[in-house]
C-alpha cells in the first residue's frame, strides 16, 4: 500500500492444499493481489497436472484475468538446485489444457518461445508471455534478442530472480544486448504493466 502501485502483490500457493489454496487466492485476490505464482510442480510435489485443486485454481484466474507464474525449465544445459522437469513439452500440455489463462512462464520458458517459429505453436501463444529470472546463469543476454525475433518483444517481461541474482546485475547484462528504445521499454516495464492492469480486481 506505501508503494502507491509501484509494488505489484501477487499470491503464490500449493495448489494440493485444495480449498484452502483457493480461498487464500481469493483472500489475497480481494486484498490487491493481480496474479499467482510462481507455482512450481516439482518442489510442490504437483506431479499430476490433471490434479482437480490446479482446476479450480486455474477457472479462477481465468475469472479475472489474473496471469498465473510457472516454473520452467530448460530440457539441456547444466544442472542446478531447482531445475525440475517443467520442460517446454510439458507447458505446451498446460497451455492446450487452459487455454483462456494467461501465462508467464519463468526462465524464459525453459526454451519455448523459441518453438514459436513453428506456426503450429505461434497459435497457441496468444495468452503466452515469457520472463527472463535467472537468465544471467542460463543465457547468453542476446536471449532477449533471439526470444523478440522469435516470439515478439510484447511476450518479454523483464526478471532477475532476486536474490538469486540482483536486479542491478540483471540489468547490467541487459544492457549489454542492442535493442531500440521501445523494445527496451516494453520488456522492462510496459508489457508488465498491461498484463497486470487488464486484472479485473
Amino acid at each position: 500500500k506505501k508503494s502507491n502501485g509501484n509494488l505489484i502483490p501477487l499470491c503464490s500457493v500449493n495448489p494440493l492444499w485444495g480449498k484452502q489454496a483457493l480461498n487464500e487466492i481469493r483472500r489475497c485476490f480481494e486484498l490487491g493481489a493481480k496474479g499467482i505464482g510462481e507455482l512450481h510442480p516439482n518442489t510442490q510435489g504437483l506431479s499430476d497436472l490433471d490434479n482437480n485443486n490446479l482446476d479450480e485454481i486455474m477457472y479462477f484466474a481465468s475469472s479475472y484475468k489474473m496471469p498465473i507464474i510457472f516454473h520452467s525449465s530448460e530440457p539441456i544445459g547444466h544442472k542446478y538446485p531447482g531445475k525440475g522437469t517443467m520442460v517446454p513439452e510439458k507447458l505446451i500440455e498446460i497451455i492446450k489444457k487452459y487455454q483462456n489463462n494467461i501465462f508467464i512462464f519463468s526462465h524464459f520458458g525453459g526454451g519455448l518461445p523459441f518453438y514459436s517459429l513453428m506456426p503450429e505453436i505461434k497459435k497457441l501463444f496468444k495468452n503466452v508471455y515469457f520472463d527472463s529470472a535467472a537468465f544471467p546463469l542460463l543465457y547468453h543476454p542476446n536471449v532477449f534478442k533471439v526470444t523478440s525475433i522469435a516470439s515478439g518483444y510484447k511476450k518479454v517481461l523483464f526478471a532477475s530472480d532476486f536474490p538469486v541474482t540482483t536486479q542491478k546485475f540483471a540489468l547490467k547484462k541487459f544492457n549489454e544486448v542492442t535493442l531500440n528504445m521501445n523494445e527496451k521499454k516494453s520488456i522492462l516495464s510496459l508489457n508488465a504493466d498491461k498484463i497486470y492492469s487488464e486484472v479485473k480486481n
